[in-house]
């Protein structure tokens, strides 16, 4: 109590910390000491949840754990705002303010590549791995990088240039006999419990549910008061669901139930559900503005979206680990939207003039004319009176639809950002009121009829999106280890040479094919090739003391041609057949492959990273090249 006093008292006497700045300094502060706080407590419940095999131990921890990952979420969230300058509220507006769900992203501890990598350098690969320090250190700084990215398209591009790096390392590093021995641990997005698998492909799983994660982020945050800004935030929903389809197809084992496949397919159709709201946001700002009628069916797919996403967070595989919250705005937006859907078939009825009312274009449904009241497309009632009536029982249905939204969001009033969807909520139900309280009068002696269903239709579907991943430009970091279609864990070869070979008559007596790395395509018994030692299959990777792994054919060619009397000093490599048992492709297989097709720039280049998430990378083939003669 006196420590409390005592801070009160310095902050009193501070003049800096009564200014918007010190305010927020001193916020900024507080959220990282709940934040470490925190993880505090997520590690002493990691460690007890790992050493308990009590059943109700683990379920009691995994629940606190999953306490605490909400917890940290919320305050990460809140301190990337406050990193942000406090970004301001969201404009108030019709449809505006209702917030959005974001996806929180999964987290992962430090990881040191350094030591497996440096062994299969030396081992496998027969290279010097104190000279590839830069490359390692490279590699672990990019993924030190995305463990926290910014909300923001560097974030997504920093989250892609890894994921295609790792496609890179998959191609070179990962064997079906072998892997990298490195231990990956994230923790599960949901339900904050650690799950850990010796398979890059976990990585590789784990930063792709991240992409998608940062989408939704980008989404929620988006200023849905102009145009611009709905067209954004539908990208990026979409671009959310084809991540977690990505993920779903293409990642049958997931450890962790935010990889499983009822979750991503609930998480796919949230996102495609946020998707079609943010399409109807963009319907309601004017010029030009949709036809009420129009804006009725619109709602209505809203509405049937929100109701499939719901039915899918309460599938029992996934609903005890789905947040709450989720759950309960899931629920509201599909009330708040079918309700909705009601005002503006009111609206058509009410406001628009009879002639546009009447256009074959207004199903009778949203009129809530019956079924016996004339042919499909026919024309409604013009009397004025009709009109009101059929209103004033959709405005009905949407007067108790909204209040259902209230009531649905009372339990949830722990969301961020509730006030936002209370105030919505509340001035929906009021123009609502409004509205029935112009058209009800006190001569109305009747029963106000049933309003039917407003059968749900869109112009526009959302489509499901997968993340660009080739637009993000990555060079292979260990490029210098060789193209990985013959320098790869999947292969093994042996060195030949150095050796010294001078011309003869005939010139150097073998033939030469492909690009990076050059192959000898053939070798003339009895000639100078022959007599060092090379051999047909083998690949040229020096040449006088100087790498040429990523050489063109015409580069190695000009170098032969240009050596004198004494010839050229030249190692190769001679792949070796794979051993007893081993499922890898035959020499012969690999030679005819790389007499087809030449393989990677002379130098250093961009890679083109994969549209798709695939979990081995298999190397692209290139133009077949020519025959070369002996004398080169």
């Amino acid at each position: 109590m006196g420590d409390a006093r005592q801070a009160c008292k310095a902050e009193a006497c501070d003049p800096l910390a009564q200014t918007p700045r010190g305010r927020l300094q001193s916020r900024r502060a507080q959220v990282h000491q709940q934040i470490n706080k925190e993880l505090r407590m997520r590690t002493g419940a990691e460690n007890l949840y790992r050493a308990t095999s009590n059943a109700w131990v683990r379920e009691t921890v995994a629940l606190e754990l999953s306490n605490v990952n909400s917890s940290l979420q919320l305050l990460k969230e809140e301190l990337e705002e406050l990193n942000g300058s406090a970004e301001a509220d969201q404009p108030e507006g019709e449809g505006v303010t209702v917030p959005m769900i974001p996806l929180g992203l999964k987290e992962t501890k430090e990881l040191d590549w350094s030591t497996p990598l440096r062994e299969l350098i030396s081992a496998h690969f027969g290279e010097d791995s104190a000279s590839y320090e830069a490359e390692i250190r490279e590699l672990e700084d990019l993924r030190q990088a995305i463990r926290t990215p910014s909300r923001s398209e560097a974030g997504l591009e920093l989250l892609m240039a890894y994921y295609n790096q790792l496609c890179l390392l998959d191609a070179r590093f990962v064997a079906p006999t072998r892997s990298l021995g490195l231990l990956f641990q994230w923790y599960d997005s949901l339900t904050g419990v650690p799950a850990q698998q010796r398979a890059l492909a976990f990585e590789k799983g784990s930063v792709l549910f991240n992409i998608g994660a940062l989408y939704t982020q980008i989404g929620a945050r988006q200023d849905r008061s102009c145009p611009e800004g709905t067209g954004r935030a539908t990208e990026a929903f979409q671009r959310a669901a084809g991540a977690f389809s990505l993920l779903r197809e293409n990642f049958a084992r997931a450890p962790s139930p935010d990889m499983s496949p009822a979750s991503l397919s609930m998480l796919e159709r949230l996102m495609t559900a946020q998707a079609q709201e943010c399409i109807f946001e963009g319907l309601l700002l004017p010029s030009p503005k949709a036809p009420q009628g129009s804006l009725a069916r619109e709602a209505a797919q809203v509405a049937a979206e929100y109701r499939l996403a719901h039915q899918s967070t309460a599938q029992p595989s996934i609903r005890d680990y789905v947040p709450f919250a989720w759950t309960t705005l899931v629920r509201v937006k599909a009330e708040f939207f079918r309700a909705l859907a009601h005002y503006h078939a009111a609206a058509a009825l009410c406001d628009s003039p009879p002639a546009e009312a009447d256009c074959p274009a207004t199903p009778q449904a949203v009129l809530g004319l019956p079924a016996t009241s004339g042919p499909p497309g026919a024309a409604p009632p013009q009397e004025q009176e009709r009109r009101r009536m059929l209103g004033k029982a959709h405005l009905k249905r949407a007067i108790l639809g909204q209040e259902e939204a209230l009531r649905l969001h009372a339990p949830g009033r722990a969301l961020r950002r509730v006030d936002l969807l209370q105030a919505a909520l509340a001035q929906a139900l009021r123009r609502s009121l409004a509205r029935y309280s112009e058209l009800d009068r006190e001569d109305d002696f009747l029963e106000t009829a049933e309003a039917p269903d407003i059968p749900p239709e869109t112009q526009q579907k959302p489509e499901i999106r997968a993340p660009s991943f080739s637009r993000v430009k990555v060079t292979d970091i260990f490029h210098r280890l060789g193209p990985p279609s013959v320098f790869s864990a999947k292969n093994r070869w042996r060195l030949v040479g150095p050796v010294q070979v001078a011309p003869g008559e005939a010139g150097f007596g073998l033939t030469l094919r492909g690009d990076a790395p050059v192959l000898i395509a053939a070798v003339i018994p009895g000639g100078p090739a022959a007599a060092a030692g090379l051999r047909e299959g083998d690949y040229i990777v020096s040449l006088n003391g100087r790498p040429c792994k990523w050489w063109k054919h015409a580069e190695v060619v000009a170098q032969l041609r240009g050596a004198g009397a004494d010839g050229v000093s030249l190692q190769a490599v001679t792949l070796l057949p794979p051993g007893a048992g081993d499922h890898r492709p035959a020499l012969g297989v690999l030679l005819r492959g790389q007499k087809e097709c030449g393989q990677g720039p002379p130098a250093p280049a961009p890679a083109s990273p994969r549209p798709l998430p695939g979990w081995s990378c298999n190397t692209k083939r290139g133009k077949t090249r020519g025959r070369l003669s002996p004398h080169p």
